[in-house]
């Protein structure tokens, strides 16, 4: 064979040991790590009105809030991310029920009627009703001077069922809480009944405008809503949730947005 030939065979070889070595490379590449799994994504679907625990930054446009970072913190421990979906707050559990999102966040109470549609985690929050009026009403004092009385109430809430027994009340429900706010105010409405924290937090630098008058009514606890059977889910939620307290996260992001430390434990954590 001539050196010519023998020259053009070698780069014949060496072009097909590089297409093997360049191949096998990328195979090498594409493959994924025996060690990697892929996090998977659960959808949140929450209402966004509903400060401090959901709201839209008005500077940002983020969506923030104690039930946000708690969701996402809970998600970093138990190896999930997070995809937020605003809606309706009367449509969230029906939403969680037939599958279209995982997961409830919203100042969800925990409730009989509910617990039949869905499953709740371990309560995170104890919360409670009250009832707000403009600053310069001095008649309504109590739930007691309710009765007869224009009450505005957001849809679908533990307020606007508590609402709809007082006797002679005319409850009109609204989509969000800043348009009953908002009725109020403008003298459309004699009274608010909602969640005690998001009163709290709407008069907050509004004192010349709204008041919370007589005593809380109404205790109730705050639940993270799961498909009802996904047991799966709820559990990591659950343990999540445990480990945020254990290691003191939880008790951080609460104060973060209540300025008071957590309770020691709500009912059904003691067994947690």
């Amino acid at each position: 064979m001539s050196r010519k030939a023998i020259k053009s065979l070698l780069i014949i070889m060496l072009i097909g040991l590089i297409s093997v070595f360049g191949f096998g490379c990328g195979n090498e590449q594409a493959a994924p790590s025996e060690n990697e799994t892929e996090k998977p994504t659960y959808t949140v679907a929450f209402e966004a009105t509903f400060p401090p625990f959901e709201s839209k930054d008005a500077e940002t446009g983020e969506f923030v809030g104690f039930d946000i970072d708690l969701i996402r913190a809970i998600g970093e421990e138990e190896g999930f991310d997070v995809q937020l979906m605003e809606m309706g707050f009367d449509g969230i559990v029906a939403a969680v029920q037939t599958g279209n999102v995982d997961l409830g966040v919203s100042g969800i109470t925990i409730r009989e009627d509910r617990l039949e549609s869905v499953d709740f985690s371990t309560p995170y929050y104890h919360s409670a009703l009250s009832i707000v009026v403009r600053t310069d009403n001095d008649t309504i004092k109590g739930v007691e001077d309710l009765k007869g009385k224009r009450i505005a109430v957001q849809i679908g809430t533990t307020g606007a069922d508590y609402a709809k027994k007082i006797e002679g009340a005319k409850v009109t429900e609204y989509d969000a809480v800043t348009d009953c706010f908002l009725e109020l105010k403008n003298g459309g409405a004699d009274a608010i009944v909602n969640d005690n924290p998001v009163n709290l937090n709407y008069i907050k630098g509004n004192e010349q405008d709204y008041k919370i008058v007589g005593d809380t009514l109404e205790s109730e606890y705050y639940g993270i809503a799961v498909k009802k059977g996904n047991k799966e889910l709820l559990d990591k939620i659950n343990s999540g949730l445990q480990k945020l307290k254990d290691n003191g996260k939880f008790a951080e992001l609460y104060k973060k947005w209540f300025e008071v430390d957590p309770p020691e434990y709500l009912p059904g954590e003691e067994n947690a």
